[in-house]
């Protein structure tokens, strides 16, 4: 397939052939989902009915279903009502800039921004997603400080991500959000002249979703969560909750083996405990095997979808420096790290540059010191803690329930200053 093929795929709208409403019995109970459509005002004046743009790739039909009666109930489980719906309630009303009209991806980043937020609503927050993981998370003393830090956390990954905010926008987050490449900005409300800033980027949507503002009631809610399999079968689930929301439901690291007691001898600082917090509120919308690190409420380093959990933590290590070199490099030079790198190579610019950034670099080692190492589940081994305590990380939270957790704790213990570490008791994979 030609280039100029591949990229006509990219702005053509499919359509579907799924049908408009779909019903699904569980038991004597039967729900109604309906399918989401919106009626676009083109250029012209003419109107067009669309669903979603398309599925994971171009060549894949999608469709967007909202449930329009009844409350499914399962056990002691009731799930949300018909009628508060997030992604799935979009109206055309709330689609304030279509730009290009939205495909499955970016409703899915939208739906795993808030799933991340409902825990950190109570202050300013932004997520910024890309393929359905935060590439940066942050929270800030106002909304615009919130998203320049999660801008800042990982400028690279950002670039055609989706915004998820938790306040109102106002005109300086506007301003920063319109500097930059983005497919999707979604927040409560827009304040009188955002619109006009967001405008200078035609082809983002920008979504209006009121319900944001009540996302914390959305906290202990489950939904069904469906995995289609090859052969036609589907695996179902309750999905996941956090229940790890206050420093008191943090147990202590300590355990039994061989009949010898071991404990993690240095308890978190107040920062520690806000840290480690807000990174496994963070963890419920990484996908798993994942290790993060967190500092100061905001992502320095996110590995995701490992096999292994060493493997991820030094993935989320070379990221830290990574995305740490390519930040002091554009608040020194203006440019990207990349871009350096390409005048080096064609003799537009002296390599001392290069050599400054990557010897600071290496020197703050990625901005990890001081940083809370969070993992979605046990570490079986030391070696995995042991990724993050040469860093610098001096707390860690994990599920503990490992049979070697006196290893893990023994590395804290043996650190040189001391590490803390916290267990949740409950893992967070996400797949």
């Amino acid at each position: 397939m030609a280039a100029q093929d591949l990229k006509k795929m990219y702005t053509t709208i499919l359509g579907d052939h799924f049908p408009m409403e779909i019903k699904i019995s569980f038991g004597d109970q039967t729900r109604v989902y309906r399918k989401r459509t919106w009626k676009i005002t083109m250029d012209d004046g003419s109107v067009d009915e669309r669903g979603v743009r398309y599925g994971e790739n171009p060549d894949q039909e999608a469709a967007l279903y909202e449930l329009v009666n009844g409350n499914l109930v399962l056990g002691d489980c009731k799930f949300i009502e018909p009628g508060n719906g997030l992604v799935s309630g979009i109206s055309v009303e709330d689609m304030l800039q279509v730009g290009k009209h939205p495909g499955k991806i970016n409703l899915t980043d939208i739906d795993n921004g808030l799933n991340i937020l409902k825990y950190l609503v109570d202050r300013p927050a932004a997520a910024i997603l890309k393929h359905n993981n935060p590439c940066g998370v942050a929270l800030g003393e106002s909304l615009s400080e919130a998203y320049n830090r999660a801008n800042r956390a990982d400028r690279i990954a950002a670039f055609g991500g989706a915004v998820v905010l938790s306040r109102a926008v106002d005109k300086a987050t506007a301003e920063l959000m319109a500097r930059n490449y983005l497919e999707v900005v979604c927040a409560p409300e827009f304040e009188d002249g955002t619109l006009e800033i967001l405008a200078q980027r035609k082809n983002l949507r920008v979504i209006k979703m009121a319900r944001i503002d009540r996302l914390a009631d959305f906290e202990k809610y489950r939904f069904v969560d469906f995995k289609s399999l090859i052969d036609g079968g589907i695996i179902a689930q309750q999905s996941a909750v956090n229940s790890i929301r206050r420093a008191d439901q943090l147990k202590d690291a300590v355990t039994i083996s061989k009949g010898e007691e071991y404990r993690c001898e240095r308890r978190p600082t107040p920062k520690e405990i806000d840290d480690m917090l807000f990174g496994w509120a963070v963890e419920h919308g990484v996908t798993s095997n994942s290790v993060i690190y967190v500092k100061d409420g905001c992502t320095v380093g996110i590995g995701t979808g490992e096999q292994d959990r060493v493997g991820v933590a030094e993935i989320a290590v070379h990221k830290a420096y990574v995305k740490y070199a390519d930040i002091l490099c554009f608040d020194k030079l203006g440019i990207p790290y990349a871009d350096m790198a390409l005048e080096i190579e064609q003799g537009k610019r002296d390599m001392a540059d290069k050599e400054a950034i990557d010897t600071q670099t290496k020197e703050d080692r990625g901005g990890l010191p001081g940083s809370s190492m969070i993992s979605d589940a046990f570490f079986p081994y030391r070696d995995g803690a042991d990724v993050g305590i040469r860093q610098g990380v001096t707390s860690i939270l994990q599920a503990g329930g490992s049979m070697r957790d006196f290893e893990t704790i023994n590395a804290c213990n043996e650190a040189d200053p001391q590490v803390a570490m916290k267990y949740t008791g409950q893992r967070s994979f996400k797949h």
